[in-house]
């Protein structure tokens, strides 16, 4: 028996009046997965615990089996694992974003925030801005006296660590959840460190508002990557073994340095793919590929894209239709009639791991589908995949206790 986890990052939606009502899952073109749940079963999980935030930190943890209660530090911890960057004791790891000011005669507070990843930035460009940024003479000093270093990500996402400091009380905001609003009350508060982290970022700015690389990106119709933004703070985190817990081995096939970081951190292989974004031109072709030659090294596969999030909070509905639909005629399509020539049997677990919201361009922690779908076996359900119809099935409040267990068949 193979075994799949399939994650679609934010593709879980409340009703969109532009689609008629409809959510983007119960909108789009669905033909393979509405085949399986007809035959598999629908219900629906939390994977956002209450208390913790509402993103694809707390909720992918969550369904590799962490409680974040007891596991979660932080989002940047887990992604600094997946770049080898080891924190020691006292450090703290933010997530530095590549982000985009608007362009106004306004003092910075003023300014609204337009995009958390500089307009899906491409990742050499994103790597040769920051880089400019901390060997800037004023900013490199500002920097060595926060005890701050900063590790390029090859994307928007950027790791920062800082040495000497207290992340106790520390309030940060996750850029992507306040588009479009001013950045005055989501600067950095709750402790001695937050005016630290409030001046590099507001130095940043003033760095990079025309630096010659974001003029470039203006002329080409671009926004520009003005500014920097600190969230998802942390401290180092270890989390439990995945074949301890579940007995299986496998490896996490993503885009994304959170799954990687998780995947290193339960002793799961970390599995890189090129061509993989993280955005809607990602390479699927080349994931599927890759989780055919995990499941024939493992019995288990965890493949992640997000490209269904970063259209949200880009305002594209028409991106977010469109990498729903790929999901299925690009990516498990093809896993279904190869692991049929094969001759493997497989369950399958597909799921969100929180909604993002086409109404607010954010991410909401209320309960989301999942469809549970067993080669081997035809329950008769005669239902499509969608958030109504998970409701109808049963329903786990605690992701972290269900997920891999329902997966494995261990419930």
């Amino acid at each position: 028996m193979k075994y799949l986890l399939f994650i679609g990052d934010g593709m879980a939606d409340n009703p969109v009046p532009e689609l008629g009502g409809k959510t983007p899952l119960e909108y789009a073109n669905l033909p393979t997965f509405d085949w399986m749940s007809a035959r598999g079963v629908l219900g629906s999980v939390s994977n956002c615990p209450e208390g913790l935030p509402a993103g694809s930190d707390t909720a992918i943890t969550s369904i590799f089996g962490c409680d974040p209660h007891r596991y979660y530090t932080g989002r940047a911890p887990l992604e600094a694992a997946a770049s080898g960057i080891h924190l020691q004791p006292g450090d703290i790891a933010y997530r530095c974003n590549m982000v985009s000011f608007e362009d106004a005669d306004l003092p910075f507070g003023e300014k609204r925030i337009l995009s958390h990843s500089a307009g899906s930035i491409e990742g050499d460009v994103s790597d040769e801005i920051v880089s400019a940024l901390f060997s800037d003479p004023r900013f490199a000093s500002a920097a060595e006296a926060a005890g701050m270093r900063v590790y390029p990500g090859h994307s928007f996402r950027h790791i920062a660590v800082q040495s000497g400091h207290s992340a106790e009380g520390l309030r940060l905001a996750p850029p992507h959840d306040h588009l479009g609003e001013q950045i005055g009350p989501l600067l950095p508060a709750g402790n001695d460190n937050a005016p630290v982290l409030e001046g590099l970022m507001e130095l940043a700015h003033a760095i990079l508002d025309h630096h010659p690389l974001n003029e470039a990106r203006r002329a080409g119709g671009k926004l520009p990557a003005n500014g920097v933004w600190f969230w998802a703070e942390g401290t180092a985190v270890a989390l439990p073994s995945f074949r301890e817990q579940f007995g299986h081995s496998g490896g996490v096939i993503s885009a994304v340095p959170l799954c990687h970081g998780i995947a290193v951190l339960t002793g799961l292989e970390p599995v890189h793919v090129e061509g993989a974004t993280g955005e809607l031109d990602s390479n699927l072709e080349n994931k599927v590929a890759a989780v055919l030659e995990t499941l024939e090294r493992h019995d288990f596969a965890a493949l992640h894209v997000e490209a269904p999030d970063e259209c949200t909070h880009n305002g594209d509905l028409a991106g977010k239709l469109q990498s729903i639909e790929w999901l299925d005629s690009r990516c498990m399509a093809p896993l279904k009639a190869e692991f049929e020539r094969r001759g493997w049997d497989y369950r399958l677990l597909f799921l969100s791991d929180h909604k993002t919201l086409t109404s607010t361009r954010g991410h909401d922690g209320d309960p989301v589908p999942f469809l549970l779908y067993d080669s081997t076996v035809d329950t008769g359900l005669g239902l499509t995949f969608s958030e109504a119809n998970g409701l109808k099935g049963p329903y786990y409040p605690d992701g972290a206790a269900a997920d891999m267990k329902l997966l494995f068949n261990l419930a």
